[in-house]
């Protein structure tokens, strides 16, 4: 199979997994958790009941949606020790990786704010998705930089990228013509001057 293919397949996938996820945050924002069922989400994002438990095992996991895979490039070039040479510019360099697979919706992360606010489930359950993702970026860091540099520092890294990604996101939601990769550079120079 040609890259260009494999390419198309995966884009066709992610679309199909982020449709689900926006008719469960629909559901869901309008219902409840527990106030619709698999089928009626099946339904709703015209998938079949199997393709449906072929990208979301549970209504929770439907809500909560797909996780985006970071680009092998910008893995490669994180392990490599860049593009900046600087661990907090780097890790910033793969958050913007990550929001450059699928461009941010406003509508949409609108919803999902509302969603998480309103459901402790689903809430309890985005925290432990965070736990999850932190660890993983500290075994990325660790494999880098070595084991010498600390697990401590490097999940300390992390949540700061995760407070600047958070304080863009809230100020992209609140409006304005930034995008959300754009905020990212200014809170993350803001927080470097912060620091200095």
């Amino acid at each position: 199979m040609t890259e260009s293919a494999i390419g198309l397949r995966e884009q066709k996938r992610w679309e199909t997994s982020h449709r689900i996820s926006m008719c469960a945050q629909r559901l869901t924002d309008a219902h409840g958790l527990d106030g619709f069922t698999m089928d009626e989400l099946a339904d709703a994002a015209e998938v079949s009941r199997r393709t449906l438990f072929n990208y979301f095992p549970s209504k929770l996991d439907a809500v909560l949606g797909t996780i985006p895979e970071l680009p092998e490039a910008a893995l490669a070039t994180f392990h490599a020790g860049g593009p900046h040479g600087s661990l907090i510019e780097d890790l910033g360099a793969l958050a913007k990786a990550l929001l450059s697979v699928k461009e941010p919706d406003r509508d949409a992360m609108v919803l999902s704010r509302r969603v998480l606010a309103s459901n402790d489930r689903v809430l309890a359950a985005a925290h432990q998705r965070f736990d999850q993702i932190t660890d993983d970026f500290t075994a990325l860091i660790l494999e880098r930089e070595g084991a010498a540099f600390g697990t401590d520092r490097a999940r300390l890294a992390v949540r700061i990228i995760g407070a600047l990604f958070d304080s863009a996101l809230t100020t992209f939601l609140e409006g304005g013509d930034r995008p959300l990769d754009e905020l990212f550079d200014l809170y993350l120079t803001e927080a470097r001057s912060l620091f200095a």
